[in-house]
């Protein structure tokens, strides 16, 4: 083997780990439900997170009217968080801790706390504004996210389901 080819394999392999580690890092282990409804911001119970980047409005049983799915994984609901960036976009996850889950095969509803989501079993602070990243604790693995599309005054969520 030459030394270019050998460059060239071993730039190939360097990749394909890189890829298939931060695939793995970001493995969704929350099981898919289907997930779709619509938040208008004519209701006063979202107003602040049409107007204000950086909120979040927590979606649950209770909220059935806006659609399917609003329980979340196990009835633990859907954070709908404003991002902030270019203009009016937002992100939606699943509330159910992941490292919980995958570890303990326990479901544990994070609880909000500003830009953050944090697990009270196992102290996992994920970023809301990052994806649902883990930030710190244990968690390796992200909140389970949901599709979002902001249309005029309402924010539909769904998944692939």
């Amino acid at each position: 083997m030459s030394v270019s080819n050998l460059r060239f394999f071993l730039l190939i392999s360097l990749f394909v780990m890189v890829t298939t580690s931060c695939d793995r890092e970001k493995n969704e282990v929350i099981p898919d439900i289907t997930v779709d409804f619509t938040i208008t911001f004519s209701d006063p119970e979202f107003f602040d997170l049409f107007y204000s980047p950086g909120t979040s409005a927590l979606i649950s049983s209770v909220h059935r009217h806006l659609g399917l799915g609003t329980a979340g994984f196990d009835g633990n609901g859907i954070i709908v968080y404003n991002t902030g960036l270019q203009g009016f976009e937002y992100a939606a996850f699943d509330r159910t801790c992941p490292h919980c889950y995958a570890n303990d095969a326990e479901s544990v509803a994070v609880n909000i706390d500003g830009v953050y989501a944090i697990c009270p079993r196992c102290s996992t602070n994920y970023a809301l504004g990052a994806s649902g990243l883990p930030q710190s604790g244990p968690g390796r693995y992200y909140l389970k996210n949901y599709h979002t599309s902001f249309t005029g005054y309402s924010v539909r969520v769904w998944n692939r389901k």
